[in-house]
């Protein structure tokens, strides 16, 4: 199953709040859930689904790999793992095997565990200026909960 509507919406909702430490994190998060969506397509034998899955979740390791800083240690070991996942995941996408998503899944988790005790120790503004405050649960009916959004001036675009 492709990514949810919902799911969309949670990681929108989480890049607008972000700095730039968890926006990394929630990279990881999105490639990780892509992952997922293409091991289920691949279960269902939904090629297009899951070629669709693992173009996502190639797209996010791009971003990584451009967000690298290259003057800084950590971004060269950074750039050979983000490689070696842009390589498997072609190789994924031709072959179509799950064990490959696994092998990938292996290498990304321990980075975004690592990179969310970073996040928390990070106390930067988020990196989106004049975006919308959402307070959760301030309207709600029988069965959902409707986000509130406040200060909705005129002054609301998303500076970056």
């Amino acid at each position: 199953m492709p990514m949810t509507t919902e799911a969309k919406r949670q990681f929108t909702f989480r890049i607008t709040q972000a700095n730039a430490t968890e926006m990394i994190v929630i990279l990881y998060d999105m490639v990780l859930q892509y992952l997922s969506d293409a091991a289920e397509e691949a279960q269902k034998d939904d090629i297009t689904e899951y070629q669709a899955a693992v173009c996502s979740a190639r797209a996010c390791i791009c971003e990584l790999l451009r967000s690298l800083h290259m003057e800084y240690e950590p971004a060269g070991a950074l750039r050979q793992l983000y490689l070696f996942c842009i390589r498997r995941l072609a190789q994924a996408q031709v072959h179509s095997r799950r064990e490959i998503l696994q092998e990938i899944s292996k290498v990304i988790i321990p980075l975004r565990d690592a990179y969310r005790q970073l996040a928390g120790q990070n106390t930067a503004a988020p990196v989106m200026q004049n975006a919308q405050t959402v307070y959760a649960g301030l309207t709600y009916g029988k069965n959902t909960l409707t986000e509130n959004m406040a200060d909705q001036g005129m002054n609301r675009g998303m500076l970056v």
